[in-house]
């Protein structure tokens, strides 16, 4: 199986599955830091694609996600999930990453699977990879280093990324 895209589930992967609420509705997200970076890492090799079934938190995920990211957002229904891929890609050629309790459905057709350490125990288990982090604490880029190892080239530590790699610090040496 050579993968060809890479969907996220944005809440609980991207960030603790926590929703902040005061009296004026949903206010904010926890995002994880090095998660963009380990993304970064693996645009040259597929296309990065991002679901949330938050219709409430929407416009915070968009925030993060289309605004500061710069990548692809759809809102999906979690039961749907499977059904919008194979709209659009062939599931044997999609990595999968989530959390929730539906996204074992997804986890039995597509070509390769992930969770989080602080996914559901079920959809854990049926996982191909399990990251040994929780959403919003690195576990994007821990498993962004692990796709590249299994099916592409391991990053090296001891070499600079490509210049040609938009990093999300935008800095500059």
């Amino acid at each position: 199986m050579v993968p060809k895209v890479f969907v996220l589930d944005v809440d609980g992967v991207m960030t603790d599955g926590q929703f902040h609420y005061t009296t004026e509705g949903k206010v904010m997200k926890v995002f994880g830091a090095d998660d963009n970076d380990g993304l970064s890492l693996l645009k040259p090799f597929l296309n990065i694609h991002f679901v949330t079934g938050d219709h409430r938190g929407f416009e915070i995920t968009k925030t993060r996600i289309v605004d500061d990211m710069k990548m692809p957002l759809n809102l999906v229904s979690t039961i749907k999930r499977i059904d919008w891929i194979k709209e659009r890609w062939n599931p044997s050629e999609v990595i999968y990453m989530g959390d929730g309790i539906f996204d074992h459905y997804v986890f039995k057709e597509v070509g390769y699977s992930i969770a989080p350490k602080n996914g559901d125990a079920y959809v854990k288990s049926q996982a191909n990879y399990v990251t040994s982090r929780s959403g919003a604490d690195r576990a994007v880029a821990e498993a962004s280093l692990h796709i590249l190892e299994h099916f592409f080239e391991p990053y090296n530590p001891n070499i600079l990324p490509n210049s040609q790699i938009k990093l999300s610090g935008e800095w500059t040496v």
